[in-house]
């Protein structure tokens, strides 16, 4: 049974940081690809940022430049580490993951086809 569970969310000011973490049970980081996803109240989940079985990081226009996706196999953790934060950030964060194998690009836009996800972690930014 595939268990991701999240962690790090917390309120910050803007311009600050957090680092996020999803916890993978059951599931092995080399046979699919992992998204992060976001969502606001009254808003569609958003992909934000993913990464592929080989490792090809992906991200939004609106985190690109501030947002590091990664993994580390050794821990079977996926991070999202956010720099540089803005009140629009604000939403709950959910790791998701793909059964793949994806090789230089996993799906991050559609929550469509995520075959498991966290139960999320939220991320309240203040300006």
């Amino acid at each position: 049974q595939v268990h991701l569970v999240e962690s790090g969310g917390g309120s910050v000011q803007a311009g600050g940081s957090l680092r996020l973490s999803c916890v993978a049970s059951g599931y092995t980081f080399s046979t699919g690809c992992m998204v992060w996803f976001r969502q606001a109240p009254g808003k569609d989940r958003e992909g934000v940022s993913s990464i592929s079985t080989d490792g090809r990081p992906a991200y939004a226009d609106s985190v690109k430049g501030r947002f590091t996706i990664s993994i580390d196999n050794a821990k079977n953790t996926l991070y999202l580490e956010m720099n540089s934060l803005k009140p629009e950030d604000t939403a709950m964060y959910y790791c998701a993951a793909r059964s793949g194998p994806w090789y230089g690009n996993c799906p991050r836009t559609q929550p469509q086809g995520v075959d498991y996800w966290g139960q999320g972690t939220q991320v309240t930014v203040s300006s």
